[in-house]
């Protein structure tokens, strides 16, 4: 046995020595996943348990996604207790919940327990509650009631992202003792930045940092030491409110307590990284009519349908759009220039209403624009489109006039030029913020409503201006 393990560790470490698994600008080189691949198929264990161990949990999770999908189960299998399980929490949503149904549910209960207590939650709260209870059925009575207790937390909450790993000692220690203890204790979290203390019935009283706790002489009194003010969470906070926390006051850890002020968790800054990293994927993707859930690894089937509804929307909007133009169906007969440049009003309106809409749904999001400032906010953005309307109306017009040699073309799409860029910069900013007042998601609905606005007052201002100016009926 200890042949084979020595034989798996030099064939590793030669193939980690020969081929890197990142190549010069970071991705992962084909050839060594097909040395993986290779491993997978003769079944060598050996071999590729001293590859996980080598790996990184992020570098694992890129591993796992580069494999076919057979190949990640019998990766997981074959490396036993070796794998890492935060690994899969590095993984798109899809890809894990393939992975951790296809495996027995013994076999997830065993990786789950070597995971802090946030991994933990972050790997089964992706599945549904019958493979959840599954799973955890298989742990220890203690573990399980904690991890339990973490899930019935709302969905998104700094209870679900913290961890229960914590250092809390009573405020009537001395420097010298909490030092003792830490050395002492053999439950130390993996990663920790200060110290809490606690009262007797648990609720939080304060904060040590560690730099001022290694300062201090042993024989400093603890409460001398404990910072009152400290900036807390609680279990229900939304975590882009304690992500915004973080930024705001330049946090590291947060402590989070319950409804009685109990400490009961941690929240660490590698946490809050991860959450302002899915925000923004989130707030990206709804800007694009695109499933917040979307992923990669998703199926063709799933892609479609959850891109369908938005397109459907936007096809309806485009209907209404194009109807105005039928209003003005016999004027676009006798003027066929008018027809030509049409769509390019409308466009430009659109894309200067993109670009207001996509600053004002982000400082909605980061809590930057709001009743305090909203009147200078729209009032600017108003500025910005008559400055860019009066510019593009200039060159719009000179275009206009050089393409079909009519003069006064060119005054009426400059006109109209000036009057969409200004209702694009209005729209694009106050659209959000109306559907943030009712509470509707602007990064979601935003975009549709913008471009409908653009497109109507586009081409009828270009088109009802060209009517009274030319005398069209």
């Amino acid at each position: 046995m200890a042949d084979n393990a020595d034989d798996g560790r030099a064939a590793a470490d030669v193939l980690l020595e020969r081929l890197p698994m990142r190549d010069e600008d970071g991705d992962i080189r084909p050839e060594f996943v097909d040395e993986i691949s290779r491993a997978i198929a003769a079944k060598d264990d050996g071999f590729l348990r001293e590859i996980v161990a080598e790996l990184h949990e992020a570098d694992l999770g890129d591993l796992i996604e580069a494999l076919e999908t057979d190949e990640r189960v019998s990766l997981v299998e074959l490396t036993g207790a070796d794998f890492d399980f935060s690994a899969l929490n590095e993984v798109d949503d899809a890809v894990r919940e393939e992975i951790l149904e296809e495996l027995e549910p013994q076999t997830v209960a065993e990786g789950v327990r070597e995971l802090e207590s946030d991994d933990a939650v972050e790997l089964l709260e992706a599945l549904d509650e019958e493979d959840q209870d599954e799973i955890l059925e298989k742990l220890p009575p203690s573990e399980r009631d904690a991890l339990e207790r973490r899930l019935d937390y709302p969905e998104n909450s700094a209870g679900r992202r913290m961890q229960t790993e914590f250092i809390a000692v009573p405020p009537d220690w001395s420097v010298g003792q909490a030092i003792d203890h830490m050395r002492d204790s053999p439950d130390l979290p993996e990663r920790f930045y200060e110290i809490y203390a606690v009262d007797g019935a648990q609720h939080w009283q304060g904060a040590v940092p560690l730099d001022a706790l290694l300062r201090s002489g042993r024989e400093v009194a603890l409460a001398d030491l404990v910072d009152e003010d400290r900036r807390k969470v609680s279990v229900l906070d939304d975590q882009a409110e304690v992500a915004r926390l973080f930024g705001k006051y330049n946090l590291v850890a947060a402590p989070v307590v319950d409804v009685d002020n109990r400490l009961v968790g941690v929240i660490t800054i590698d946490d809050v990284v991860d959450v302002i990293e899915e925000e923004a994927e989130e707030d990206i993707k709804a800007l694009g009519g695109v499933a917040r859930d979307e992923e990669l690894s998703d199926n063709v089937w799933t892609i479609a349908r959850g891109r369908f509804n938005w397109l459907l929307v936007n096809l309806a909007t485009a209907f209404l759009a194009s109807s105005v133009l039928g209003l003005f169906e016999g004027q676009l007969e006798k003027m066929v220039a008018l027809a030509v440049l049409a769509p390019i009003v409308a466009s430009q309106g659109g894309n200067a209403a993109t670009q207001t809409m996509t600053v004002a749904v982000r400082a909605l999001a980061t809590r930057e624009l709001g009743a305090s400032n909203a009147y200078r906010i729209v009032m600017r953005e108003g500025l910005v489109g008559l400055v860019n309307g009066i510019a593009f109306a200039v060159i719009t017009g000179i275009g206009a006039v050089a393409w079909f040699k009519i003069p006064g073309l060119g005054i009426v799409i400059g006109l109209a030029m000036l009057c969409n860029l200004v209702a694009g910069a209005l729209g694009g900013i106050l659209i959000p913020m109306v559907l943030e007042r009712f509470r509707a998601d602007p990064a979601v609905a935003s975009g549709t409503f913008v471009t409908t606005i653009t497109d109507v007052v586009g081409f009828f201002a270009f088109l009802g201006i060209a009517t009274l100016w030319f005398g069209l009926s």
